[in-house]
C-alpha cells in the first residue's frame, strides 16, 4: 500500500465532528429551536446524515448535511475534467451547508469541504480535496465583507502565500452568475482537485477551511441578527434570493454530482432557500441602499484592504 494512501476514515471522523460542531454552535443563536436529522442510506452503498433547521427565530432555514457515498462509476459530474478516471469506482466523503438567515440584514452563508477517492480497489487509488466558503449578503456592509475574507485569509496561512490569492480568485469566477453578468455575494474561498504535494498536507488544509467557518461567519450574525426591517427589505431578500437558486440549479458542480451519482434529492436540493421570488426586468432604485449592493460589493475586490471601521 502507498505511504500517500487516502485516510478514507479520518476523513469521515473530521467531517462527522465537523457537523456536529457547527450544528451546536448555530443552535446556539436560537431560542428553541434545534436540529432535526434524517439519516438515510444510499442505494450503492454508504450513506449520510441530513440535519435540518428551519422556522427559528434567527435562522429561517439551515441545513447541514454531512455524506458518505460509494458507486461502481464517476458521474459525468466528476470526469468532466478529468476523463481518464471515466468507469472507475468511487467513495465521495463531505460536509455542506447553506444557511439561510430571517433578517435580510443577515448574509446567506455556505461551505463545503469534501474528498473524492477513486479506483479504491487499486493499489494506487486517485484521490483530491475540495470545498471552501462563501457569503451572499442583500445588503452590503465592508465591515462584514472584510472580517469574512480576514477569516479566509488566515485559514490559507501557513500553506503557502499563494494560496488565498488563488483560491479566492477561483471563487470569484466561480461564483459567477453567467446569464446575469454578476457574482453571486462577496465570494470567500473555493478549491478543487487538491492533491499535492501529499495527503497529510492536504487534509490539512481542508480542517483549516472547515475550523475556520464559525469565526467568519458568527461574528457577522451577531451584529446583523437585531437590525429592524420591513416589507422592502424582505421583498429585496427574496429577490437577491432568486439569483442563489438559478445558479445552485445551473452551475453549480456539487448539485450537479449529487443528482447524477443519484443522490438524496431531499439533501442535495436542501440548499435552496425555502421562499424566494422572482420580478422581471427589475432594477433597484439608483443611489438606494439595494443598488449599492450591485455597486460596491457584487465582484471581485480586494477585500483585506478595506478599512475595519463599521459601517
Amino acid at each position: 500500500m502507498s505511504l500517500d494512501y487516502p485516510d478514507i476514515q479520518g476523513v469521515r471522523t473530521y467531517m462527522l465532528g465537523l457537523q456536529d460542531r457547527i450544528c451546536r454552535a448555530l443552535e446556539q443563536l436560537e431560542t428553541d429551536t434545534q436540529f432535526v436529522e434524517d439519516a438515510w442510506e444510499h442505494a450503492r452503498g454508504g450513506g449520510g446524515r441530513s440535519r435540518v433547521l428551519s422556522s427559528a427565530d434567527v435562522l429561517e432555514q439551515a441545513g447541514v448535511n454531512f455524506s458518505h457515498v460509494k458507486g461502481e462509476r464517476l458521474p459525468p459530474a466528476a470526469t468532466a475534467k478529468r476523463p481518464e478516471l471515466t468507469g472507475l469506482n468511487f467513495e465521495a466523503l463531505g460536509v455542506s451547508l447553506v444557511i439561510h438567515p430571517l433578517n435580510p440584514y443577515v448574509p446567506t452563508a455556505h461551505m463545503n469541504v469534501r474528498c473524492f477517492v477513486a479506483g479504491t480497489d487499486r493499489e494506487d487509488p486517485v484521490w483530491w480535496f475540495g470545498g471552501g466558503f462563501d457569503l451572499t449578503p442583500y445588503y452590503g456592509f465592508r465591515e462584514d465583507a472584510a472580517h469574512w475574507h480576514r477569516t479566509a485569509f488566515a485559514a490559507c496561512k501557513g500553506f503557502g502565500d499563494e494560496v488565498y490569492p488563488r483560491y479566492k480568485k477561483w471563487c470569484d469566477e466561480y461564483f459567477f452568475i453567467r446569464h446575469r453578468g454578476e457574482t453571486r455575494g462577496v465570494g470567500g474561498l473555493f478549491f478543487d482537485d487538491l492533491n499535492t504535494p501529499d495527503f497529510e498536507h492536504c487534509f490539512a488544509f481542508v480542517r483549516s477551511v472547515g475550523d475556520h467557518f464559525l469565526p467568519a461567519y458568527l461574528p457577522i450574525v451577531e451584529r446583523r441578527r437585531s437590525m429592524e426591517y420591513g416589507e422592502r427589505e424582505r421583498s429585496w431578500q427574496l429577490y437577491r434570493r432568486g439569483r442563489y437558486v438559478e445558479f445552485n440549479l445551473v452551475y453549480d458542480r456539487g448539485t450537479l454530482f449529487g443528482l447524477q451519482s443519484g443522490g438524496r434529492t431531499e439533501s442535495i436540493l436542501m440548499s435552496l432557500p425555502p421562499v424566494a421570488a422572482w420580478r422581471y426586468n427589475y432594477a433597484p432604485q439608483p443611489g438606494s441602499p439595494e443598488a449599492d449592493l450591485y455597486a460596491n460589493f457584487l465582484g471581485a475586490r480586494d477585500w483585506l484592504e478595506t478599512e475595519p471601521a463599521a459601517d
